[in-house]
């Protein structure tokens, strides 16, 4: 991806966000996949997969489709979490164990997943 690609798709992130926050609707926030989640599917019976350039479906023949946007090298897809959580659970499962983070900090995941646990990270100063 290019500069030019890179600030278009961040111009457009940064839309999806605003409208999210203002209105206290995460449901088209994205997240991130490695592209492999989808190869369980392409083993099984009853699913089709199809894509454009930039972005796919998953369907189960006779029940749910995901529509999902694929990274310019088609090694990572993403999708909005509202359509993730109307997979059965047990997709949810597998998506789970597929997931890419973006460049985040370890140590606040790790805060959040338990909430009043002390974590030594150095020391607090101003920023």
């Amino acid at each position: 991806m290019n500069n030019s690609q890179q600030f278009e798709s961040d111009s457009i992130h940064r839309v999806v966000v605003r409208r999210a926050l203002t209105a206290e609707d995460p449901a088209n926030l994205q997240l991130h996949f490695e592209a492999a989640v989808l190869d369980r599917y392409r083993e099984l019976p009853g699913f089709s997969i199809v894509r454009t350039n930039t972005v796919g479906r998953l369907k189960k023949e006779g029940g749910w489709a995901i529509d999902f946007g694929i990274a310019p090298d088609d090694e990572q897809i993403h999708a909005s979490i509202g359509d993730l959580m109307r997979l059965p659970e047990a997709d949810r499962e597998h998506w789970s164990q597929h997931a890419t983070a973006l460049i985040s900090s370890k140590m606040f995941l790790q805060m959040r997943l338990a909430p009043g646990s002390c974590f030594d990270d150095g020391d607090l100063r101003n920023w």
